[in-house]
C-alpha cells in the first residue's frame, strides 16, 4: 500500500466526524470577538518603529518579493487562517489578522503547546530542577514499580515512551478526563521504552505532573513567570483542565501570531534572550536540530522536523508490536532545507522556523474540516516568496 504522506503531520489526521466537529466548536467558542473599532481582515501594513514589541521591515529590505507574499497571505486567509506572519533576522515583515481577530486576540493552538511544554522542561533542566536523562518515576511515584519505571522524560519528549495509546483514548477520555494528567499517568505500559513511536497525548500531559513536582509550581505559573513573561508574550496562556489541578501541557494554549513568534525566535536565536540565556545550546540541538528517535526522522523533541528518513503521523496504523503497517520516506517539506522545523497543531496551527534564512512563519486558523494548512505550505515564504540570493 502507497504511504499517504498528509498523514505526517498532526494538522491533516483524518479525524472522526464527531471529534472534528468538537474541536471545531472549542476553537469557535475560545475565540472573543474584536473590540469595536478595530478593522479585523486587512493587513496591518503601518511601519510603526516597532510593533508589538518587534522592529519592522518592509519586505524589499528583508530580501522578500511583497507581491509573492501577499499571495501567499491570499492563499492562508482562504484557508480559514485567522493571522499569518512573516519574520525575517528578528524584524516583523507582514502580518495579517482576519475572521474578528486582532493582533491582540489570543486563540487555540491545539498542539503548538507541545512544543512549549518541551521547552519548560528545557528551562527546567537550565534551572538544575532535572534532567532530560531522568527516569519519569523520579516525579511519578506511581510508575516505580513496573515497566514504566525504565521511561525517562527523554521519552516522552520523543513520544517514543510505549506508554498506551488508543485513538479512542487519546483523543476521546483523555479530553474528557476532569483531571487529565490523572487520567493519564494512570495508563498502562504498552510496549518498552524506546520500541516504538507513537503521537501519545497522554504521555505529554504526564511531563504537567514532572514539571510540577521539578520545579514547585503549577505549569502554568511556571510557564509565565520562566517563558512567556521574559519573552514579552503578554497575549500568552496555559490552561488548566476542568478540576482546575492540572495544566494542560498537550494543547490548551492560548495566543497570537506575534505572541508565538517571540516564541520561535528564541529557537532562532539557539536558547538566547538578548544577553540572557533560557535555554542552553544542547537542549536546542536535541529539540529542534535532529532526530530524537530512529522511529521517526521527522520528530525531535515535541517539534516537527523536515530531516529526511521515516516519517511518521499522529494516527499511524501500526502492528501488535507499535510498528508502523505502512511506511512513508522523505521529507515533510522536500523542496525547503532539511534544517527547518515547525510546531504544528490541529486545524493548520503553523510556527515554522527556518534557520538557514533566519525566518519565522506563522500561521493560525479556526479547524474547518477539507480545510488544511500544513508545514509545506509554510516553508513556500522561503523557497518561492524571497528573492534569488
Amino acid at each position: 500500500m502507497k504511504p499517504d504522506f498528509r498523514r505526517c503531520a498532526p494538522t491533516l489526521v483524518a479525524m472522526s466526524r464527531p471529534l472534528a466537529a468538537l474541536l471545531t466548536i472549542l476553537a469557535l467558542l475560545a475565540v472573543p470577538l474584536a473590540p469595536a473599532g478595530s478593522a479585523p481582515g486587512r493587513a496591518d501594513t503601518s511601519y510603526d518603529a516597532r510593533i508589538r514589541g518587534w522592529d519592522v521591515a518592509t519586505p524589499a529590505a528583508a530580501d522578500f518579493r511583497a507581491k509573492r507574499l501577499a499571495w501567499l497571505a491570499r492563499q492562508a486567509k482562504r484557508r480559514n487562517s485567522t493571522c499569518f506572519a512573516v519574520v525575517r533576522d528578528g524584524r516583523l515583515v507582514r502580518d495579517w489578522n482576519w475572521l474578528q481577530h486582532t493582533r491582540d486576540t489570543p486563540r487555540e493552538v491545539f498542539s503548538v503547546t507541545k512544543s512549549v511544554t518541551a521547552t519548560l522542561i528545557g528551562i527546567a533542566a537550565r534551572d538544575g530542577d532535572l534532567k532530560v536523562s531522568d527516569r519519569a518515576s523520579k516525579y511519578i511515584p506511581r510508575w516505580r514499580k513496573g515497566p514504566s519505571r525504565h521511561v525517562t522524560i527523554r521519552h516522552l519528549l520523543s513520544n517514543s515512551s510505549g506508554r498506551f495509546w488508543s485513538f479512542k483514548g487519546d483523543y476521546g477520555r483523555l479530553f474528557q478526563a476532569r483531571n487529565r494528567t490523572k487520567y493519564a499517568v494512570g495508563l498502562r505500559q504498552q510496549y518498552a521504552p524506546g520500541a516504538t513511536w507513537a503521537y501519545n497525548n497522554a504521555a505529554i500531559q504526564t511531563l504537567d505532573l514532572i514539571l510540577r513536582r521539578a520545579t514547585g509550581m503549577a505549569t502554568d505559573d511556571f510557564a509565565q513567570r520562566r517563558l512567556f513573561g521574559p519573552l514579552g508574550m503578554r497575549n500568552t496562556s496555559m490552561t488548566r483542565d476542568p478540576s482546575g489541578r492540572s495544566t494542560n501541557t498537550y494543547f490548551g494554549l492560548r495566543t497570537t501570531c506575534l505572541d508565538i513568534a517571540k516564541f520561535a525566535r528564541l529557537y532562532l536565536q539557539r536558547g538566547r534572550l538578548g544577553e540572557r540565556r533560557i535555554l542552553s545550546k544542547a537542549f536546542v540541538r536535541a529539540a529542534t536540530g535532529r532526530s530524537s528517535t530512529a522511529h521517526a526522522a521527522n520528530y525531535g523533541y515535541l517539534w516537527w522536523l523536515n530531516r529526511p528518513g521515516i516519517l511518521r503521523g499522529a494516527t499511524d496504523r501500526v502492528d501488535r508490536h507499535g510498528q508502523p503497517l505502512d511506511r512513508a520516506y522523505g521529507k515533510l517539506a522536500p523542496r525547503a532545507s532539511e534544517r527547518a522545523f515547525a510546531a504544528l497543531g490541529f486545524g493548520g496551527q503553523t510556527v515554522l522556523v527556518d534557520p538557514g534564512s533566519r525566518t519565522i512563519v506563522v500561521r493560525l486558523g479556526i479547524v474547518k474540516q477539507g480545510v488544511h494548512y500544513t508545514f509545506e505550505d509554510a516553508t513556500r515564504v522561503v523557497t518561492w516568496a524571497q528573492r534569488r540570493r
